[in-house]
């Protein structure tokens, strides 16, 4: 039996008595969404929330030091936690909540505003982890008494299949054709790197001019990639033409940012998303991809070539062989589903006349 939200409140739900009148207190969503522009994007915006919070200068100073520490080297990833723990904090303030002094409860209530929002799972559980991992270092430090979001509960994730959609190796040489033909050579070669690499777009837009260099006769370029760590791509021909073509462009700059705007500001990651969609639109892909698409389908086309498993754990950079398997088996769901020869069993005729 489903209740109803009146149901909780006036204590008529399956379960509950009536005759006890209590009712529960289900607090409404936050007037914003906890979805869009994040309220904080720069370290100055972040302390300006934690102040404007009630949170105290020795947690300002702390928070500024587990931002460069750990896993957090990359700007990209300081940058990702700065905008999350953001998020929890303007939530605080919205809903009253003491952030230096939160409650378990509080934690419980943001995860369930998180998922209220229409954000997707793994969203909802990064943000949790990070403000959490921010906790645990405030407490290191003294500047609160407990990590609120210690034993909380998170939304459950299908570790068993990828919901990135994919492009066939047709779709993507249709993207590349068409880039070739009608785009800027910058996006041409930003492409490229994208499938050719398999690379995370974020690890690609902070790439620099002088890591390109060659290794055993392979033309590489040196990022660094998830959890601050160093990846040595290797850049097939096809690739390294378009990146030449670009950087020829440019000028050929000694160092910097390559892939920039025409200002010379480094690409942000929903320029591109824009950017992949308007051109799969063009090529007749019928759903809506991601930067990530380019890197699931390098990976799932590898996979169904015949390489092996090891070898395409390496290039996609996976630390776990079970997060590759995970793209082999949703190919393999696809490929296999007994869908094709059901349909082929009980299709109509469809022979001329009838």
């Amino acid at each position: 039996m489903t209740e109803t939200r009146a149901d909780l409140e006036t204590g008529t739900g399956a379960g509950l008595p009536a005759e006890r009148g209590t009712a529960l207190d289900v607090p409404p969503p936050p007037e914003r969404a906890l979805r869009g522009t994040p309220p904080a994007r720069a370290a100055g915006e972040l302390a300006s929330l934690m102040r404007a919070a009630g949170m105290d200068e020795p947690a300002l100073r702390a928070t500024g030091i587990w931002l460069v520490s750990g896993r957090r080297s990359s700007a990209h990833t300081q940058a990702a936690y700065l905008r999350d723990v953001g998020w929890w904090v303007w939530w605080c303030t919205a809903r009253a909540a003491q952030a230096q002094a939160p409650l378990p409860r509080d934690a419980d209530l943001y995860v369930a505003d998180l998922v209220a929002s229409g954000l997707a799972r793994a969203t909802v559980n990064r943000r949790v982890a990070a403000v959490s991992s921010w906790y645990r270092y405030l407490v290191r430090e003294g500047c609160v008494a407990a990590n609120p979001f210690e034993g909380a509960e998170r939304p459950r994730m299908d570790t068993r299949h990828s919901r990135t959609r994919g492009l066939s190796k047709q779709q993507v040489s249709d993207v590349l054709t068409y880039a070739a033909e009608h785009e800027t050579a910058r996006t041409y070669a930003l492409l490229w790197l994208m499938f050719a690499t398999a690379g995370r777009i974020g690890s690609l837009l902070t790439a620099r001019v002088e890591d390109l260099s060659e290794d055993s006769g392979h033309r590489v370029l040196d990022v660094v990639t998830k959890g601050g760590q160093s990846k040595r791509f290797a850049l097939p021909p096809p690739a390294v033409a378009a990146l030449e073509r670009y950087l020829a462009e440019r000028g050929r700059p000694a160092s910097g940012p390559i892939f920039v705007s025409r200002t010379g500001r480094t690409l942000v990651q929903s320029y591109v998303w824009k950017l992949v969609n308007r051109i799969a639109g063009e090529c007749g892909v019928g759903f809506v991809i991601s930067p990530h698409s380019f890197r699931h389908s390098a990976i799932t086309i590898a996979l169904g070539e015949g390489r092996p498993l090891h070898v395409v754990q390496d290039f996609a950079g996976h630390a776990d062989p079970r997060t590759t398997r995970r793209y082999d088996r949703d190919r393999d769901a696809l490929d296999r589903s007994p869908a094709y020869q059901l349909a082929a069993l009980v299709a109509p005729s469809t022979r001329p006349g009838r």
